[in-house]
């Protein structure tokens, strides 16, 4: 088995192993880490049939980190991936509406962050010890609703870490906002800001790259981290889950080894899809990436025309994990299709971040054609969500709403009958009303947990436990900030401890 380095997407670091590279989180170039080459699958899709998806994991991840050992990963995966998930499949694979609806919301936040962030504080505590690290390692994260949650969730009392999430006050669900306010754990704290979520990733990439900052926490036993899918190992994980919903269509017999699948992933910060891209690369038999966004379409303008530009109107969404502007892990796709040009692709986020947009070349996108570009917006998504119930009577929520929509649009247009799964990156609960208002066409007039009672009544599967928890929870935190105020915020959690 090769063993595989990281380098930047900036081209300054490089020769990193992975569990330094997850240590990190961000190269000291502002870079994303990003393996030195894709290693090729070294087993068959086949021998996979009948494996848990643990194991199917650990087949995946194993080339990606290669300086864990099998007992190492192993351990990591297993603790990951246990219990907390409310079924034994962890990730199923449902038929619905001519299309496969790979749920990856049984985690304990109920959204297909969990998927990664249930593994990242083990992969993570196992690099420490690995590397000799005796310092606190912060988490420190921004998120548009779900990684925060599924972060502090992760890493709630793990012994050695602290987690810091910055959330935009007014740009999530009110569940999504439950679930982190009342968040557990003594090393947990979680900050509103006043601004959207592109404010609060921008302010965290800041805190990480002030040197004198980072001098000060080390000087008093602190390092940070990240959580978000910046870090890659958020990105390995998710490349498991590609691969066992390929392996499940082959259990049923729905595709024959070696056809090629298509994959449609609702895109905010392009991690997601990004994981499917390097599936293929590594032997996954993908065609066509179907790259769907909500109204903040800068990804789906970027495909159509090669320029990516955030000047633009930032649109509050009913799926507002998608609600971004500036899409962190399209850096990585850029990095590939430049021929690792890190000077090159230090450029274009110059460009991006001085005048908010940047263009590649022809030769650069010519290199994107496997990704296909659509979007969605409310009233689109909110009829995908309604055809799909009224046909099949199975309910998905906003993010896959816009998803399905896109897709469908993509087969009326192509013709394209390619089998495709569609990755359902939350439960419906966690949109409530949205779906409802879907459902039944205006508005319910109901409170946050009728509206879930309702969902229920309807044909949506039992309540999940995240759910319940969060119904009668302690309100434990209260801060918020300016986006300006972020570092000071950090400073006042970890050297006053004030909550």
């Amino acid at each position: 088995m090769e063993f595989i380095k990281y380098k930047s997407t900036r081209g300054k670091e490089s020769g990193v192993n992975a569990s330094e590279a997850i240590l990190k989180g961000l190269a000291d170039d502002g870079g994303l880490f990003m393996p030195e080459k894709f290693p090729k699958f070294d087993f068959s899709l086949e021998d996979l049939k009948g494996k848990r998806y643990q194991e199917v994991a650990y087949e995946v991840m194993k080339l990606l980190l290669s300086d864990y050992t099998k007992e190492e990963l192993t351990d990591c995966i297993e603790k990951a991936y246990d219990e907390k998930f409310d079924t034994e499949e962890i990730a199923p694979l449902v038929k619905a509406g001519g299309a496969y609806f790979l749920e990856l919301f049984h985690g304990d936040t109920i959204a297909f962050k969990d998927m990664a962030l249930s593994i990242l504080p083990h992969l993570l505590t196992t690099a420490a010890k690995k590397n000799g690290i005796k310092n606190k390692i912060v988490i420190l994260t921004a998120t548009s609703g779900d990684t925060g949650k599924a972060a502090m969730s992760g890493f709630c009392d793990v012994e050695g870490t602290g987690i810091i999430v910055f959330y935009p006050k007014d740009g999530v669900s009110n569940v999504q906002r439950l679930q982190m306010v009342t968040q557990k754990g003594d090393n947990t704290d979680v900050v509103a800001i006043h601004g959207n979520f592109d404010d609060a990733q921008s302010g965290v990439k800041k805190i990480f790259s002030d040197k004198d900052f980072a001098k000060k926490l080390s000087e008093n036993g602190i390092q940070l981290s990240s959580a978000n899918s910046i870090n890659i190992g958020r990105l390995v994980p998710q490349i498991a889950y590609y691969v066992y919903a390929y392996v499940k269509l082959l259990e049923t017999g729905d595709i024959a080894a070696g056809e090629k699948i298509n994959v449609c992933v609702p895109t905010g910060n392009f991690g997601n899809i990004l994981a499917a891209y390097i599936g293929k690369q590594m032997g996954l038999p993908v065609d066509k990436l179907i790259c769907a966004s909500n109204e903040n379409k800068v990804l789906f303008d970027f495909f159509e025309h090669g320029v990516y530009d955030r000047n633009r109107k930032f649109v509050l969404t009913s799926s507002p994990s998608m609600d971004i502007l500036i899409s962190s892990n399209l850096e990585r796709l850029i990095y590939l299709s430049c021929g690792s040009d890190g000077e090159y692709v230090s450029k274009l986020m110059k460009d991006l971040s001085a005048g908010g947009k940047y263009e590649v070349t022809k030769a650069m996108k010519d290199f994107m054609k496997d990704f296909i570009a659509g979007f969605a917006d409310e009233k689109k998504n909110f009829e995908g969500i309604k055809s799909l119930y009224d046909s099949t009577g199975y309910i998905i929520d906003t993010h896959t709403g816009v998803a399905f929509s896109v897709y469908e649009d993509y087969k009326n247009a192509t013709k394209d009958m390619t089998k495709t799964v569609i990755a359902s990156t939350a439960s419906p609960y966690k949109f409530a009303d949205s779906v409802l208002e879907a459902i039944f066409g205006q508005k319910q007039d109901m409170g946050d947990f009728e509206v879930i009672d309702k969902l229920h009544e309807i044909g949506a599967p039992e309540i999940p436990k995240a759910i319940l928890e969060i119904k009668d929870a302690k309100i434990r935190h209260t801060r918020e900030c300016d986006s300006a105020d972020m570092q000071k915020e950090v400073e006042d959690i970890l050297f006053n401890n004030r909550r």
